[in-house]
C-alpha cells in the first residue's frame, strides 16, 4: 500500500514543478545563430512587453547587424 502512495506523491511532485525552463546564454545565442545564420557578436538579458528575453545582437552573413529576441522560459525567437 506504500508504493502507490509513494508513486502518486512523485508524480504530483512532478506535475507542481515549472513547466519552463531558464534558458541560459549560450542556448539563447545558439538560437539566434540558428535563426539567423549569422555571427553572434553580444547577449544581454532584458525585457520586452513584461517578459524576460535574452537580447541578441548578430552580424548576418549579408553583413547587417540585426537584433534578434530570445524568449528566456522556452528559448522562441522573435
Amino acid at each position: 500500500m506504500k508504493a502507490p502512495i509513494v508513486l502518486i506523491s512523485a508524480l504530483l511532485l512532478a506535475l507542481a514543478t515549472p513547466v519552463w525552463a531558464e534558458v541560459s546564454r549560450d542556448d539563447a545565442a545558439a538560437a539566434a545563430q540558428k535563426s539567423s545564420g549569422g555571427r553572434v557578436l553580444a547577449v544581454e538579458k532584458t525585457q520586452h512587453n513584461g517578459q524576460a528575453v535574452w537580447r541578441v545582437k548578430v552580424l548576418t552573413p549579408q553583413g547587417e547587424i540585426r537584433i534578434v529576441l530570445v524568449d528566456a522560459a522556452n528559448g522562441r525567437t522573435f
